[in-house]
């Protein structure tokens, strides 16, 4: 049996690294597979472009490295061959893409994300779709141990997975002190996550005036949660007030300051985007700052992600069930695994802001990581070998995650798709209007609106409009001004409002991060 199985694509690390590159890439495979074992675990690496192997599970081998449909395909065909308690992609987004999934609150000047890339599909079974609503049901145990983008040496990527082979988990004090930073703007917003994580907010630092350089006594804690902005294929976080936009953390201010073992929950804008900072000439991403030094765990957004000022949702949610996982004792892997699903089971429906952010967050970092270590009293039968009775929990945990990830995508309403018509009704449209002077935009903003699917499963409660989930709809409006000079940061507003039975019943109000 194998617990965690590591795929890649072999001749997109030969055509980056060569042949005796990819031979030191191997090699450290080998080594995390042989530090595995002596944890109980049994490791196998499976090339997606190999014809051989991938008969052998059934399934057709990636041809086009860069197409997400044939790699979604040949994932898929090993999970479903292997069912492995982890799943590692190796490689970044030359190697093995991202999924290629549809932003339905894209909107030109608002949201210019188009599409919400990230690894999500890989942890569902449904087959290869654009349409994150396909996917609110996620199953598997998914993590990406990212090499460099454009990289023509494989150090990087050794390191990485000389990382993940020498990891040693800890006692829960070493992860109870933070280092937490959000905009001076957000400050109640961050404050009520740390609060949520930790149980306090006395280490909030805002910025400004923090960052972007912060002490190493700050630094290395193992335990971060960021709540900044971000901007495009940049290495720098920023922070907000009423009147600047400074930096509040950079990949240089992070050198040699983060201690091995560090875990990293950040909802800042394209915190987690895998930039091709070679060919740019750019500092590596935060991210990629963060693995590189000897962090285990990275969770973050590819593209623009969404949370209120004052309150938490979106982006500040799944942020914080990832880190509360990871506290609780759970690998990095399962931790991405269950935040996703309280994320999916913490609203009724979702609608589009709640799609892309369940799109856009991925894992960096071996799955199979446990950063926190919790004293156990359980004890084993005579006879009974501790590997095989971890392996059995882990069977019935996964059981247990697989059967909540079905329960999901058979159940939770979905709004991705546009309506067939608009709204007639002058209630809805003056409060609409309202909404959006109350947002602080233009009071005639195009609001899109979505239409209500119930998964396949739902309950159906009759056809009187407002009677059941089908009768409901979802509109959403996303504006922006135009950056600050030199600056390429999202500043948009988006508003989201609720109608069931003709009339407005709700709304929430996001800010970009």
């Amino acid at each position: 049996m194998d617990d965690k199985v590591i795929v890649t694509n072999r001749s997109a690390l030969q055509a980056k690294y060569g042949a005796a590159g990819y031979r030191e890439v191997a090699a450290a495979v080998a080594a995390l597979a042989a530090a595995d074992k002596q944890r109980g675990i049994v490791t196998r690496l499976v090339a997606v472009d190999d014809k051989v192997q991938m008969k052998r599970f059934r399934g057709r081998a990636v041809t086009d490295r860069k197409n997400p449909r044939q790699n979604k395909a040949a994932i898929d065909a090993v999970f479903k061959a292997l069912d492995p308690d982890y799943l590692v992609i190796l490689g970044s987004l030359d190697v093995v893409p991202h999924q290629d999934l549809k932003n339905a609150a894209y909107e030109a000047g608002g949201d210019d994300d188009k599409l919400a890339y990230g690894d999500l599909p890989y942890a569902c079974d449904a087959p290869y779709s654009t349409d994150t609503a396909k996917f609110v049901g996620p199953k598997r145990v998914v993590g990406r141990l990212p090499d460099l983008t454009g990289a023509k040496k494989p150090d990087y990527l050794v390191r990485l997975l000389q990382s993940a082979a020498a990891f040693t988990p800890r006692p829960p004090k070493d992860y109870a002190s933070y280092f937490g930073l959000s905009t001076r703007t957000w400050r109640k917003s961050t404050a009520m996550s740390l609060d949520e994580i930790f149980g306090n907010n006395a280490r909030l630092r805002l910025a400004p005036p923090s960052g972007p350089s912060h002490p190493a006594s700050a630094l290395r804690n193992r335990s971060h949660f960021i709540n900044c902005h971000g901007a495009e294929s940049d290495p720098t976080f920023y922070g907000e007030d009423a009147r600047s936009m400074p930096p509040s953390l950079t990949t240089r201010a992070l050198r040699g300051k983060i201690s091995k073992g560090t875990v990293v929950a950040a909802e800042c804008c394209y915190g987690g985007q895998l930039y091709d900072s070679v060919t740019l000439a750019l500092d590596m991403p935060i991210c990629q700052q963060y693995l590189g030094a000897g962090a285990y765990g990275y969770f973050g957004s590819t593209t623009i992600a969404y949370g209120p000022a004052d309150e938490n949702g979106a982006a500040d949610l799944i942020a914080q069930y990832f880190l509360l996982e990871v506290l609780g004792g759970a690998s990095i892997g399962r931790a991405a695994l269950v935040a996703r699903q309280k994320f999916v089971a913490q609203t009724g429906q979702m609608d589009p802001i709640d799609l892309k952010t369940l799109a856009q967050f991925c894992l960096y970092g071996d799955p199979g990581v446990v950063p926190v270590r919790l004293p156990t009293a359980t004890h084993l039968p005579s006879g009974v070998e501790a590997d095989h009775a971890q392996r059995v929990a882990r069977r019935e945990r996964r059981a247990r995650l697989k059967a909540t990830g079905e329960f999901l995508r058979q159940t939770k309403p979905t709004a991705s798709k546009p309506a067939k018509r608009k709204t007639r009704s002058p209630t809805v449209k003056k409060a609409l209007r309202n909404i959006a002077r109350r947002a602080g935009i233009s009071p005639s903003a195009g609001f899109k609106a979505f239409a209500v699917k119930a998964g396949p499963a739902a309950p159906r409660l009759g056809k009187k409009a407002g009677s059941g989930v089908g009768a409901d709809r979802y509109y959403v409006a996303v504006r922006a001004p135009a950056p600050p000079s030199g600056k390429r940061l999202k500043l948009g507003t988006a508003v989201v409002a609720k109608e069931v039975g003709n009339r407005i019943v709700g709304y929430r109000v996001y800010r970009q991060r």
